[in-house]
């Protein structure tokens, strides 16, 4: 499928459905297929972003991904009170790229978001709200680090410090004004590092995780545990609600687990553990809700593979956050304010 027929579903679902919803105030592209051309194939890995806006304080739950029209689409609902005022926007990591460029919008009908995204536009890199955006990204790091619940189940644990963990990458990111993108943050980041002077920090972050050393075998392997845990979820009827759990149905399947396996398959081994274990941490919650047997009996898997990332206790997690706060995420700091002043150093073009 072409990028551009997957943004017409997009539209033709936010006619359709997002249209009818109260408050509705309009509707953009976000995500990694942003700034993509209209002619190019849309990888089969990939879903389509979009954020639904509505004028009321509080959103309904986001739908999470479902195919429209053959596209496979992640809606979400954002309240417009959060996108109202540029300045604010321009200083959050993760809303001000999509909204720094007009053609991202789906449905404008008052007008509102196409004022906020000029003034968005102009200020998007100018360096002082790039190291606002910077450092957004970066207290994030600290407070998830700070965070992680010492009473809760282990999949729980893993996944509050597997999050702020992978945020160092964001860091980056933002100070290279590229996408801060999810489930491909590590071969994102690796593009602006690998090869250079920075080609350390790059272990160094895939060592924070704990999968600098691994070799394509070991993630082969965690990558089975992946596909029989995630198969074994979608099955379950999921009864509690969970904000994640449209990425755990059959039809993200493409997504979660053969994307993994496009990254092991094209070298990126250890660049595919971040979503394999985010991954296997959101089955795990989901089992132990509603399928406490299934989760009994895959569990050991999953440990298996945090014991690979030298990760087997609450301690662990904690000490490894605790070296990841106060050594490496300095340096991603340092580093990243270098790319934002050479980037002020550049000659700029046009008139």
């Amino acid at each position: 499928m072409r990028v551009g027929t997957a943004r017409e579903a997009a539209h033709d679902w936010v006619t359709r459905h997002g249209r009818v919803l109260p408050g509705f105030t309009g509707a953009y592209f976000s995500g990694s297929t942003v700034g993509l051309d209209a002619a190019a194939e849309l990888s089969p890995y990939a879903d389509v972003d979009l954020v639904v806006v509505l004028d009321t304080p509080r959103p309904p739950p986001k739908p999470g991904k479902f195919r429209h029209a053959g596209a496979l689409l992640e809606v979400t609902y954002e309240p417009w009170a959060t996108l109202a005022s540029a300045h604010t926007l321009l200083g959050d990591y993760h809303l001000a790229p999509p909204l720094a460029r007009t053609d991202t919008l789906i449905a404008d009908p008052e007008g509102r978001l196409a004022a906020v995204a000029a003034d968005v536009a102009r200020g998007f890199a100018r360096p002082e709200h790039v190291l606002r955006r910077c450092g957004h990204a970066a207290g994030r790091v600290r407070n998830g680090l700070a965070a992680i619940p010492a009473d809760a189940p282990w999949h729980q644990q893993v996944t509050a410090w597997l999050f702020p963990t992978g945020v160092t990458t964001h860091v980056l990111l933002v100070a290279a004004l590229r996408n801060p993108t999810i489930r491909l943050r590590y071969p994102a980041v690796r593009d602006i590092l690998v090869p250079g002077s920075d080609e350390g920090l790059y272990e160094d972050l895939l060592g924070a995780l704990g999968c600098a050393h691994l070799n394509r075998d070991h993630v082969t392997g965690h990558l089975a545990v992946l596909t029989e845990t995630f198969d074994a979820t979608s099955d379950v009827p999921v009864r509690t609600p969970f904000p994640y759990a449209a990425d755990l149905r059959p039809e993200a399947r493409p997504v979660a687990v053969e994307g993994s396996a496009d990254l092991v398959a094209r070298g990126l081994h250890r660049e595919a553990v971040f979503w394999i274990v985010a991954t296997l941490a959101r089955c795990h919650t989901v089992l132990a809700a509603d399928a406490p047997a299934t989760h009994r009996r895959l569990e050991p898997g999953f440990r298996g593979v945090l014991a690979d990332l030298g990760l087997r206790t609450y301690t662990d997690l904690r000490a490894r956050g605790e070296r990841t706060a106060a050594v490496l995420l300095p340096r991603v700091e340092e580093a990243a304010a270098r790319l934002v002043r050479e980037r002020a150093l550049l000659p700029r073009t046009g008139t």
